[in-house]
C-alpha cells in the first residue's frame, strides 16, 4: 500500500469515528480542550494565536475563539486559496463570517494580518505520539507552518485521532505539542 493509500484510509476510518461521536460527551471534551488551550496561551504568554474556525464534527474551539478575543489576544483565522495558499485573517467576531471554498469559513472583510504568530492551533485528523498530524490532504498546512517556524504548533483532536504513527511524507509538518486527552 501507498503512503497515499495509508492517509486516505487513515483519513476515511477517523472522519467515520469523528462523524459517530455521541454530542454529550463532543460538547464536554470539546470544552476540556478549550480549557486547555486557553492555559497553554495564558502560560506562554502569548499575544497572536493563529485558529482555524471549526467546520463538521471538528473540536469547536469557537468559545475559546470568543474567550481569546474577549481578553484582547489578537486572533488570526485563515481563509483558504488556491494553490496551498491561505490569507490570514483577524477575527474580531464570530458574528461576522462567511463562508469559503470546502466547507470552511472565514471573517467577511477582516484585515489581513502578517505579523508574527505566537502560537497556531492545527486542526487535523490523525496524530502521533512524535506530533507528527494528518491533515484533510490539500497540504495548505504544511505550507503555511514552513513559512512560521517560530511560532509554537498544536494540534487537538479526540482520543481516536491519536494513532500508533501518521504516515508521514518528508513535506509533512511535526508539531511542537499534540492536546489529545483519554
Amino acid at each position: 500500500m501507498t503512503i497515499t493509500d495509508q492517509k486516505k484510509a487513515v483519513r476515511t476510518s477517523i472522519k467515520t469515528q469523528r462523524d459517530a461521536i455521541e454530542l454529550t460527551y463532543k460538547l464536554a471534551y470539546d470544552a476540556s480542550i478549550c480549557e486547555a488551550l486557553f492555559a497553554l496561551i495564558a502560560d506562554r504568554n502569548c499575544a497572536v494565536v493563529h485558529a482555524y474556525i471549526p467546520m463538521g464534527n471538528e473540536i469547536d474551539i469557537k468559545p475559546l475563539l470568543e474567550k481569546l478575543v474577549a481578553n484582547r489576544i489578537t486572533v488570526v483565522t485563515p481563509k483558504t486559496l488556491k494553490n496551498r495558499q491561505l490569507e490570514h485573517l483577524v477575527l474580531d467576531s464570530l458574528d461576522h463570517l462567511e463562508s469559503g471554498v470546502y466547507g470552511t469559513s472565514h471573517p467577511k472583510n477582516g484585515l489581513v494580518f502578517n505579523g508574527e504568530l505566537d502560537l497556531v492551533i492545527v486542526p487535523g485528523l490523525a496524530f502521533d505520539s512524535e506530533n507528527y498530524r494528518l491533515g484533510y490532504g490539500g497540504g495548505y498546512y504544511d505550507t503555511f507552518l514552513a513559512k512560521h517556524p517560530t511560532a509554537f504548533t498544536v494540534g487537538i483532536g479526540y482520543p481516536f485521532q491519536k494513532i500508533d504513527s501518521v504516515p508521514k511524507e518528508a513535506h509533512d509538518a511535526c508539531l511542537d505539542k499534540v492536546l489529545v486527552y483519554t
